[in-house]
């Protein structure tokens, strides 16, 4: 189907129509056409939902799906799920796990998210902004399992929820990780396990001793039901304190991407060879590099 039909089809609310053009901007088509649409007439709420690996985000996600539901809202869920190693697509991992009822107000879709990039899918801008211009009112991105330098999905949401959960082990860990220091809101999972007001109040700390912005700390349960109005509340409540649509962080978003890809490409480690061996200089094996990896991606 022409690009132009796609379009076409999506503004009239065809949801195969967005679902192939999410696939042509996943793998960095039509990526231009998108960025020129300019900025959304109504712009959606973007939440982000970060932190390790199984602390709960896809099951938490579900619970909320409902309470934005009731409030009247439509719900676009774009799950970074790890990339499989035979297909190259997602694992689909997320999806299932959420649970949540679906309706015509909800759509869950699914992206891979390559090792090494910032616990997110490539071209998420693009993705966003797809599902605004098709008229969703709140986007939750779900990263895959993240670690502390993994804080890039900060340029692409208004809001950026850390989840946490009790018996996560060395408490310094709060005062030193990166991603703590993006998160708007931080969600203590699991609140119905032991240690969980001990964790809430390990965190306090650290944010205190970090000196910045009040970041609030919620308990919440998914098993239970515990905290999950409140937590819908302070997401349709809270000033965003993010920098979505800052160009600045967008482009060096795209340029580390940019750059993780093209050294994972197999010339990388033959140019690194012959620089470090004296037999090329710098600039030299900066110009073959492009070269190389520009050839490949056509």
């Amino acid at each position: 189907m022409l690009e132009s039909q796609l379009w076409q089809g999506m503004r009239q609310r065809d949801r195969r129509s967005l679902a192939r053009l999410i696939t042509r901007a996943s793998r960095g088509l039509g990526i231009e056409t998108i960025r020129r649409l300019g900025p959304p007439e109504k712009p959606a709420r973007v939440f982000a939902i970060t932190g390790s690996g199984g602390v709960g985000k896809s099951t938490l996600i579900g619970k909320l799906i409902p309470q934005f539901r009731e409030r009247g809202r439509t719900v676009a869920v774009l799950a970074c799920d790890p990339e499989s190693p035979l297909t190259g697509g997602a694992l689909l991992g997320d999806r299932f796990r959420m649970g949540a009822p679906l309706d015509d107000g909800v759509y869950i879709r699914s992206l891979a998210a390559c090792s090494g990039r910032q616990a997110i899918a490539d071209h998420l801008d693009a993705v966003i902004r797809l599902c605004e211009e098709f008229g969703f009112d709140r986007i939750i991105v779900e990263t895959v399992g993240a670690g502390q330098g993994d804080t890039a999905v900060r340029a692409w949401a208004d809001l950026v929820v850390l989840l946490l959960q009790p018996e996560t082990g060395d408490e310094l860990q709060w005062e030193k990780a990166g991603v703590l220091e993006i998160a708007d809101l931080m969600v203590i999972h699991k609140a119905d396990l032991p240690g969980a007001d001990r964790v809430a109040q390990q965190v306090r700390s650290a944010l205190e001793v970090a000196g910045g912005p009040v970041v609030p700390v919620l308990l919440v349960s998914s098993r239970t039901g515990q905290g999950i109005p409140e937590l819908a509340t302070a997401l349709e409540t809270l000033p965003s304190r993010s920098r979505r649509g800052d160009d600045r962080s967008a482009f060096l978003v795209d340029a580390q991407q940019m750059l993780i890809h093209r050294l994972q490409h197999p010339a990388a480690t033959e140019l690194l060879a012959k620089w470090r061996s004296g037999r090329i200089d710098i600039q030299e094996a900066l110009r073959r590099l492009l070269e190389e990896t520009s050839v490949s991606a056509q």
